[in-house]
């Protein structure tokens, strides 16, 4: 028997998993717009509810898998674990929405297997939906799955972007850029509109491991295109520290549209570099 189903979560697992989000999404949408945040020494912001997030996910993890699976989060360690199966985890991306009073951000979580996504939660409390995928079993949304195919039927003629990536306007002033651009402010949120063909395409500068990690499986799973402009988090090794690395990406939603934004990704790291 293939030793992997063995290492794959049961249902009672999932069922806790699913418990704990649910936890943290009733806390954020409790504190949404009545907590103030502050600078971190990266310059990004931080509120006490994404710490409490932070904790309260990290130490329900560890319950789940009885303390056999490490986890590496945005505001906890930065580490990839030396475990064999390890959890990569956004507690609240997007907070500058959130301490803006914008209601849009996610909760990430991914279970990482053998060096890939094997399991992966998007949840977005404000618009009460959460996306599960599982590796080679496909995508559901709020419990429906997704087909693949239905991401083309009514197709996007817009390209989610960062605010770093928008630079490339500047860059290259006389082209026209190939869609209409949108800025959604959550890392998460931009890939996985492509997956759900809300957009087309999908351009991140500087994302780092938990912008992408639950987003990433979502993408595969529903047979959109990739490509890492640098580091491809696909080479991964234990005990890395990941707090500096960026892994700029193209996130598409065919082979064709990824080819109509390559020329647009290269010139980003050639502003970047």
């Amino acid at each position: 028997m293939n030793n992997d189903h063995f290492q794959k979560l049961d249902k009672d697992q999932f069922q806790k998993l699913h418990k704990l989000v649910d936890q943290v999404a009733e806390r954020q949408l409790k504190d949404f717009g009545k907590i103030n945040s502050e600078l971190k020494a990266d310059g990004t912001l931080i509120t006490s509810c994404d710490r409490w997030s932070d904790e309260h996910i990290v130490k329900g993890i560890s319950t789940i898998t009885r303390h056999k699976e490490g986890v590496l989060s945005e505001e906890g360690s930065k580490v990839v674990p030396r475990s064999n199966a390890y959890w990569i985890v956004d507690p609240l991306d997007g907070t500058t929405n959130f301490a803006a009073g914008i209601p849009f951000w996610a909760i990430s979580i991914a279970r990482f297997l053998n060096g890939e996504p094997e399991t992966a939660i998007l949840d977005i409390p404000v618009l009460d939906k959460r996306i599960l995928a599982i590796k080679n079993q496909g995508v559901w949304l709020n419990n429906e799955k997704i087909d693949p195919k239905n991401k083309n039927i009514a197709k996007s003629d817009c390209v989610s972007v960062c605010s770093r990536s928008i630079n490339v306007l500047q860059k290259q002033p006389n082209q026209k850029f190939p869609g209409k651009i949108r800025l959604l402010g959550v890392s998460s949120l931009n890939m996985t509109s492509v997956a759900l063909g809300q957009t087309f395409g999908a351009l991140e500068a500087t994302p780092k491991i938990w912008d992408l990690a639950a987003a990433w499986l979502i993408l595969k799973e529903l047979g959109c295109s990739l490509k890492w402009l640098d580091s491809n988090p696909g080479n991964l090794k234990l005990g890395e520290d990941l707090s500096a690395v960026n892994f700029p990406l193209i996130a598409a939603i065919s082979k064709s549209d990824l080819e109509r934004l390559i020329p647009w990704g290269n010139t980003l790291m050639e502003k970047n570099n």
